[in-house]
């Protein structure tokens, strides 16, 4: 492992050989398991508690790049992908497990990448020692030591950076503690339902015709794109890759009763998620559950290059809206989604007295 990793982030040399290196925990007697990996908004299946000691996490993300929809209006663009999706899967450990990433860049591929985990230490969160080109993969082992969730992202170095963020290569890593989320008490909780929401901000510029580009392939928009993020103004803000990626057929579900965990990134840009008729009944700011977390919140913030997660025991059925609280984000750009909750409804909660245009004599208690 002896090695330079030159320019990582166009900033100069990481030099790995000038500091002599610490010999690595001895893991061959460790457990080892496979995740399985799932589209977002879905998460991998996984125990809340840790179950026995620590073990090995191994993982398999594959870079794709492919041309997708993003708007209804038939918007495409070309997505660079961990695993197909935008945002990539999330990852699900417990703090001081071994995350074993095996990352596979396939022959079909224009372009190398590599992933920076934020929840790792050293080599630029892995940058350094991950960067593959088409027809390579490489193995990454490292420590999970500290408890919440992190960005992983992609970073090639210079410019490659932003563009294959604000093209989509981005995801999560969620490090439970041990021993299970606590709330501000230090009372266990638990979560009946947890969704992965990765919001994204795309820049895609227009033609002489005013309808957004369509290119042949990645590196053709690169320069466009990149000049267009300059100005900081996003042409879609979305969740899950595309508007209305998860409104309609493909809104989120509960039933009334349930604690939903909502586990929310932005690789790039701040974001201000609000839940529309709920609330944040515990919010672990900056998605770090070494941290109490915060209670009763309207609305929370997340900087760029960061998580949040938040918790809601659903209440009322009925439709509920989860959206970025800058307005002009959440319905101009794209940045919402949609949640069905079944059960009954509690009049005590909420209840219309009188209907639009109605004459009669609002009810009164007794």
């Amino acid at each position: 492992m002896n090695k330079v990793v030159q320019g990582a982030l166009g900033f100069g040399l990481l030099c790995m050989s000038a500091v002599p290196a610490v010999a690595a925990t001895n893991v061959s007697k460790l457990p080892v398991v496979t995740q399985e990996l799932v589209a977002p908004p879905f998460v991998p299946k996984h125990d809340q508690v840790a179950k026995g000691g620590p073990k090995i996490v191994k993982v398999r993300m594959e870079t794709i790049e492919k041309l997708v929809q993003i708007a209804p209006d038939g918007t495409k663009m070309w997505a660079l992908t961990f695993n197909g999706t935008v945002p990539g899967p999330l990852i699900v450990v417990h703090e001081g497990d071994y995350v074993e990433l095996t990352l596979v860049n396939p022959k079909t591929s224009t372009m190398s990448h590599n992933v920076d985990f934020h929840a790792s230490t050293g080599a630029l969160g892995g940058a350094g020692l991950t960067l593959v080109a088409p027809g390579e993969d490489v193995v990454l082992r490292w420590k999970a030591v500290k408890a919440g969730v992190f960005v992983y992202h992609c970073a090639p170095g210079g410019t490659m950076i932003p563009f294959h963020v604000i093209s989509g290569m981005n995801g999560a890593v969620m490090v439970l503690p041990r021993d299970g989320l606590k709330d501000a008490k230090g009372k266990p909780v638990r979560y009946d339902r947890a969704y992965y929401i990765g919001e994204q901000d795309l820049y895609l510029p227009k033609g002489a015709d005013g309808k957004y580009k369509t290119y042949g392939s990645p590196a053709e928009g690169m320069h466009e794109m990149l000049e267009l993020s300059k100005g900081l103004i996003p042409s879609h803000v979305v969740f899950n890759g595309a508007v209305g990626a998860l409104t309609g057929d493909n809104a989120l579900k509960a039933k009334v009763g349930e604690k939903v965990l909502f586990i929310h990134t932005q690789a790039n840009r701040d974001t201000r998620p609000h839940l529309i008729g709920g609330h944040g009944d515990l919010v672990w700011q900056g998605g770090k559950f070494s941290d109490p977390p915060i209670q009763g919140q309207e609305t929370w913030f997340i900087p760029g290059g960061g998580s949040g997660v938040a918790l809601y025991d659903f209440k009322q059925p009925g439709l509920y809206v989860y959206l970025n609280h800058n307005l002009i984000d959440a319905v101009l750009l794209g940045a919402a989604a949609h949640m069905n909750v079944e059960g009954k409804w509690n009049d005590d909660l909420m209840i219309q007295l009188k209907k639009p245009n109605e004459n009669s004599t609002p009810a009164m208690d007794h």
